[in-house]
């Protein structure tokens, strides 16, 4: 990591901290997740930031807040600030980030302070896009499935839809007309030979349809 010398902002290079930082950033550009990370530097007893116990969002943090070890572009010399401001929510009193436009950024090239490498920093962002992706399919399917169990749940389009079944080929019976009902599979594809029709709504006596229907 770098350590801040003084108020106006002069920092170093820790060669033990920048190791650690170093490591992460292969760790996770190799698949190994920010828990996994965490896990594993805290059974080593390697201090954390300020000396805390490293947890995932230490490591993984806020791509777009450049939050998080491994969106920190310190570590390629590059300085930002106003990336944030920091307002109290009014609901909670608690301060809260907000992300400024780009545009307000002010960045400062400090290439002296580098300690991870353009390819090392590309493999980072490139899994992260990943995991955005898969997140992103992951949450389309999960409201397609929702869709589509909305779907099963709909009304039927007439009261006895689903209910009713032809006597001679055991398909179910539709409305063929606004006012009639019939046999599926003799309006899809005249698999069936019953003709038989009866008017909406129908009286229903048993799970086919009765004698008495008008052909």
């Amino acid at each position: 990591m770098i350590k801040k010398l003084d108020a106006r902002g002069d920092r170093e290079i820790a060669p033990n901290e920048a190791n650690v930082v170093r490591r992460i950033f292969r760790d996770f550009a190799a698949g190994i997740g920010p828990r996994a990370i965490a896990r594993t530097l805290n059974d080593e007893s390697i201090p954390g930031p300020n000396g805390k116990l490293w947890i995932d969002t230490t490591i993984r943090g806020h791509v777009q807040r450049g939050t998080g070890i491994i969106n920190n572009e310190l570590y390629v010399g590059r300085l930002v600030w106003n990336r944030l401001r920091y307002i109290k929510d009014p609901s909670t009193g608690k301060r809260v980030s907000r992300l400024n436009p780009e545009s307000e950024w002010i960045i400062t090239e400090v290439p002296e302070l580098r300690i991870v490498d353009d390819a090392l920093w590309q493999a980072v962002r490139e899994r992260q896009a990943k995991i955005a992706a898969q997140y992103v399919n992951v949450i389309s399917a999960v409201r397609a499935s929702a869709a589509n169990r909305m779907n099963g749940m709909r009304r039927p389009k007439s009261l006895f839809s689903g209910m009713v079944f032809c006597g001679v080929c055991g398909g179910t019976y539709s409305l063929r007309e606004k006012d009639r009902y019939a046999c599926s599979n003799r309006i899809a594809n005249r698999s069936c030979h019953n003709k038989a029709t009866i008017l909406r709504p129908p009286t229903l006596r048993s799970a086919c349809w009765p004698a008495s229907s008008t052909s």
